[in-house]
């Protein structure tokens, strides 16, 4: 895993602006803590930031390679998973390779079958790659966007950047925010729309898609998509061709030379991975694998079961460890650190996030980076199988909005009424959850209970789960930590796409495929454990920590926030929890996450600069 970013332009000379392009570098340090490398031509600088993971000789970047009178120019975040694969093609078609990097094998992929590279992929990725006979650059993001990839254009200037940083340390870009930048921020956040850069005029490329900039402009294709089609496998055949796929996922993701662990949490979805993972480690005679579960200082006090959050993972962590014999290592994270890191949460971000289910993941992610350089984590198995209350409860299905977010009345009275009309939150919302649906892939003859569900499939990979991508990136890339994510393969997203929802809920049990699939992997009592989601700290410290920080806040009068909301409003919530006793986004916010957020937002507004436009 790494940071890219670059820069073409097609009037100014290049090469006399390299220490712009370094800062740009710079700002990527945490991605790629092990090495920086640069490629300057007049028209093209690329830039990179690595963190080793394969390779550590032969896998430098930018890479660089010719054919004929063309250089070709890679910079390149991610891992693929069936490198071998594409090697051995490519050596029969005559490449021959220096080392044994995905690098070096994604370089000579798009060497070969140029734009049409990316459908043979199977991996996380945001790569550039410059053509300097052509003098065009091909940009290119993973399926499910589980890699970042921003961009925008000032004047003669393209620039592109792993994160949003990059792209702002270059001297002809302002951090500027119109009304739509403020409506994503305070109408979605900390969700955005796809492919939205927040900053004015920045743009991100949505997940499935290529870009290719030269002399005649932007040219932006979509090369995958989710295809709607009838599911013709039997129940017990869709379990096995389940457990077959995330097997071969996992053990594909295994492959590094360095440190490998799993995040296990005792729920199903790690403890699959990990099951998975342990098993493999033990074939090829390499030990136990290690994992990690994060907890908090007193939440054994603590905590009390409620809707969304229905038992504590400690005794079911070490439940699946014993079972399958890891090295297990708990993260106990206390209040003053989860509070300190809301602030480096949001520069890795560059964002408003989400609170201290960011933070609590950076300092997660923090120790095991102390052991281990790769970690596999289960994101995306909710989301695929359906493990969200919103998808088994009526009220979500007809709510006709984001179901993570059903709060907008709420939220809309924290702005002040001047913000309000500019940026209608509750139109902005709306609007974007209809072209949503409307872009949803149908399947003609669905009945009207299985088309909503596939909408609401549909919402989920395509907002909710880019939300939580987008924060398992920026917290682990922060520390220097790579993060491999095995349900978004692209194999098991489009075949479990397809399920009937009386398949997927099968047995009537949230991910009921999903727990018949894994039958005989895992001990019984784990399978039938109820969904719980990431575990938050629930000590009353935080509450107390985050209101006084709103607090004095709403006492500065040079906040810039201040003139964003209806102070007295806000003020009146911190002495009274009624107007926010549910989750205001997702499972997880609640009201201390809302003080948290608005902190973040007031921080985000003086660090950054932000001009209101």
């Amino acid at each position: 895993m790494c940071g890219i970013t670059g820069w073409i332009d097609w009037e100014a000379d290049l090469t006399q602006r390299q220490l712009i392009l370094s800062a740009m570098v710079e700002t990527l340090s945490n991605r790629g803590p092990d090495a920086a490398g640069t490629w300057v031509s007049q028209r093209a600088a690329i830039g990179h930031r690595r963190l080793v993971v394969v390779d550590p000789e032969g896998g430098g970047q930018p890479m660089i390679r010719r054919r004929g009178d063309s250089t070709y120019v890679i910079t390149y975040n991610g891992e693929l998973y069936n490198t071998p694969e594409l090697r051995r093609e490519l050596e029969a078609r005559g490449y021959s390779f220096q080392g044994h990097s995905d690098t070096e094998v994604l370089l000579a992929s798009f060497m070969e079958w140029g734009t049409a590279c990316v459908e043979r992929l199977n991996g996380i990725f945001a790569f550039g790659v410059w053509n300097d006979g052509d003098q065009s650059l091909f940009l290119a993001r993973d399926r499910l966007g589980v890699k970042p990839l921003f961009y925008t254009q000032r004047g003669s200037a393209f620039l592109f950047g792993s994160e949003l940083k990059s792209i702002l340390a270059h001297p002809a870009v302002r951090p500027e925010v119109d009304a739509e930048g403020l409506a994503e921020v305070f109408a979605l956040g900390p969700a955005r729309t796809p492919g939205h850069g927040v900053f004015r005029d920045i743009k991100e490329i949505r997940p499935g898609y290529y870009l290719v900039y030269d002399r005649k402009g932007i040219h932006m294709r979509r090369y995958w998509s989710l295809e709607s089609r009838p599911h013709e496998d039997d129940l017990k055949t869709t379990a096995n061709k389940i457990r077959e796929l995330l097997q071969d996922t996992v053990e594909r993701q295994l492959v590094a030379d360095v440190p490998v662990c799993t995040l296990l949490s005792g729920g199903l979805d790690s403890s699959a991975i990990t099951a998975f993972a342990a098993g493999a480690f033990k074939e090829a005679g390499l030990g136990p694998i290690h994992t990690y579960s994060i907890d908090y200082t007193d939440n054994d006090r603590y905590f009390h079961p409620n809707d969304f959050e229905t038992n504590s993972d400690t005794p079911w962590v070490r439940r699946v460890s014993d079972f399958l014999g890891t090295h297990h290592h708990t993260v106990t994270v206390d209040t003053p650190q989860l509070v300190d890191a809301l602030i480096t949460a949001l520069r890795a971000r560059d964002l408003p996030g989400m609170a201290d289910v960011d933070s609590s993941l950076y300092l997660f992610c923090h120790e095991i980076k102390k052991e281990a350089t790769v970690g596999l984590s289960g994101e995306s198995a909710d989301e695929v199988f359906g493990g969200y209350p919103w998808f088994h409860r009526e009220e979500a299905l007809a709510a006709g909005t984001f179901p993570w977010s059903r709060a907008m009345q709420e939220r809309t009275r924290l702005l002040s009424p001047e913000l309000v009309d500019w940026i209608r939150p509750e139109e902005y919302a709306a609007d974007r959850y209809r072209e949503t649906l409307a872009e949803t892939p149908r399947l003609p003859g669905e009945d009207p209970f299985a088309a909503r569900m596939r909408e609401m499939f549909y919402l989920n990979i395509t907002w909710f789960l880019a939300t939580l991508l987008d924060r398992k990136d920026r917290m682990s890339m922060a520390t220097g930590l790579e993060v491999r994510v095995p349900y978004c393969d692209h194999r098991l997203v489009e075949y479990v796409w397809n399920i009937p929802w009386e398949i997927k809920n099968c047995d009537h049990r949230e991910k009921g495929i999903l727990r018949r699939a894994l039958a005989g992997v895992l001990p019984e009592d784990v399978l039938t454990r109820r969904k719980s989601p990431y575990p938050k700290t629930h000590n009353p410290a935080y509450l107390a920590a985050v209101r006084d920080w709103i607090l004095s806040i709403l006492d500065d009068p040079a906040s810039p926030l201040l003139p964003l909301l209806d102070v007295s409003y806000v003020r009146a919530i911190t002495q009274s929890t009624a107007d926010f006793d549910i989750p205001w986004f997702g499972q997880l916010m609640r009201l201390p996450q809302l003080f948290a957020y608005l902190a973040q937002v007031d921080t985000w507004l003086r660090e950054y600069r932000v001009m209101i436009r």
